[in-house]
């Protein structure tokens, strides 16, 4: 759990960084959804790699980005949210989405790279 935490802090300081950069020229949504794309290739490998010291596989590499799919959604729904309902500033509402969505991802990524018997 603490690698998930790292590999995920270096995940978000980074995808974070484009997003702020991202909505000073584009609408918000967009800026979350490009930033977002960004991070998934960079938690792919560190979670393969670093977190769960996985074997890669290409299928495993097929899939993932369906993991992150399924938290984009949730995500963007609770930056909605809190942006719209809670009146959250758009340059902080991320964090909100990062602490609603962590443990899907933790649950989801363990599942698809621990699996031995994912066929390549």
């Amino acid at each position: 759990m603490i690698r998930f935490l790292i590999g995920g802090g270096i995940n978000t300081l980074a995808t974070l960084a484009l997003y702020w950069l991202l909505q000073r020229v584009m609408h918000y949504q967009l800026a979350y959804l490009v930033s977002y794309c960004a991070g998934i290739a960079i938690s792919y490998s560190v979670n393969t790699r670093f977190v769960f010291r996985a074997r890669h596989t290409w299928l495993k590499f097929a899939v993932f980005p369906l993991i992150y799919l399924i938290t984009y959604v949730i995500g963007a729904l609770v930056l909605r949210l809190s942006v719209h309902q809670l009146g959250v500033p758009v340059s902080i509402a991320p964090l909100v989405s990062i602490v609603a969505t962590l443990p899907v991802s933790f649950l989801l990524t363990r599942f698809l790279l621990l699996r031995d018997h994912v066929p390549e």
